[in-house]
């Protein structure tokens, strides 16, 4: 893929190719980020902030270029993510089908294969889940949740540098067309 012009951000319409998984990889991948979230905190404290299951959803959601499957893959993350926790059902779920959209409605219109904009991706859409999670516990739970913006700032640089690996390690294991 070659950028001319200095449109790294933008690719064209021909550009943008609509990436496939085997489906073993779209079943194992969510649920070990999901058993990651559960468990491994327990045991290793300074894990609880690092999201995998949001940074799966947005891979998938970029990857696949494509609203209603950024919606789908959203939806059955953050449900199952829901069940697994002690949060109510529900609020993952909501949170993961707005993030999975506008992931896949960012995918089909920046080059979502370079590192840079990874990075800064995964950086927003970390802040972007809190900050709806966070509106999520006001509306619908009734609680006054703290607005903790400092640690949202801090913890997202861990989330998108943890982030570009994964998403390379996950690019391994695309379908070639």
């Amino acid at each position: 893929m070659s950028y001319s012009g200095g449109r790294i951000l933008l690719s064209s319409r021909g550009e943008g190719q609509v990436s496939r998984f085997r489906a073993w990889v779209l079943l194992v991948v969510p649920l070990a980020a999901i058993l990651f979230q559960v468990s491994v905190p327990l045991f290793f404290q300074f894990l609880k902030y690092l999201e995998l299951p949001l940074l799966v959803v947005v891979y998938f959601a970029l990857m696949r270029r494509n609203q209603m499957a950024g919606l789908a893959v959203g939806t059955a993350v953050g449900l199952a993510q829901d069940s697994l926790s002690t949060n109510p059902l529900g609020m993952y779920g909501i949170v993961y089908t707005l993030v999975g959209y506008f992931a896949a409605s960012v995918g089909v219109r920046l080059d979502v294969d370079h590192g840079v904009i990874r990075l800064l991706l995964a950086y927003f859409f970390y802040i972007f889940h809190e900050l709806l999670y966070w509106v999520m516990e006001r509306a619908l739970q009734g609680r006054q949740p703290a607005f903790k913006i400092e640690e949202w700032l801090i913890f997202g640089v861990l989330n998108a540098i943890v982030g570009v690996a994964l998403f390379h390690f996950l690019d391994k294991l695309r379908e070639s067309s």
